[in-house]
């Protein structure tokens, strides 16, 4: 495969999601680190050569620059049993992760960044204000994959797929944004289960 290299704040769970799916696959990343909290990924450098939408992570490939979290973690396991040969499994798995960054993402990931990140009484009034909301929606997302995660051990059926690690990857920390991961069952046992599987890394690792 060409050079990669994954253009990445650490703690971020959407970093952590593409360096996991290398991982699980035994391929090889360069990393070049950010730090969000000082802005360095809206230089005019960065926005100029990197990604013109001020955003990480960003997967390098050679000379060309892939956006988007899930699109780089497709790249990276097309072709691999993270993604399912099955067209009904592989939509299946395309939905979970819409599913994340629509209804997970934006509210698990956000409150943990304004609370273990930014701190409360940094927010603005208007932060402040969408917490309760967020909160709500949160654990509605939480619900819904306890409920599926009751019936299989595995998102999209009876093994892992690119699904499990893009939901694993905040899923896990949403303690840290307030959530208690303990009112979940079937979601605690699918993290250790993933938690224990050969080739896993941590966020920090």
């Amino acid at each position: 495969m060409t050079d990669l290299i994954l253009h990445e704040y650490a703690p971020s769970g959407n970093c952590y999601k593409i360096r996991l799916t290398a991982a699980h696959l035994g391929i090889a990343l360069a990393r070049l680190g950010y730090d969000i909290l000082a802005g360095e990924t809206r230089t005019p450098s960065f926005l100029a050569t990197v990604n013109p939408d001020g955003r990480i992570p960003v997967l390098q490939i050679g000379d060309r620059f892939l956006p988007e979290s899930n699109a780089a973690c497709f790249y990276l396991a097309d072709g691999s049993p993270l993604i399912p040969a099955d067209r009904f499994a592989r939509a299946d798995m395309l939905r979970w992760m819409f599913f994340e960054q629509y209804n997970h993402e934006p509210n698990i990931a956000t409150l943990r960044f304004w609370l273990a990140f930014v701190g409360e009484d940094a927010l603005s009034d208007m932060q402040k204000a969408q917490i309760p909301g967020k909160r709500a929606a949160g654990d509605a997302a939480l619900a819904l994959m306890d409920e599926q995660l009751a019936r299989t051990p595995f998102l999209v059926g009876d093994t892992l797929t690119l699904a499990d690690i893009a939901l694993y990857a905040y899923t896990h920390v949403a303690g840290e944004g307030g959530f208690d991961l303990a009112a979940y069952p079937a979601v605690t046992a699918w993290l250790a289960r993933i938690a224990a599987m050969p080739g896993h890394i941590g966020i920090l690792d």
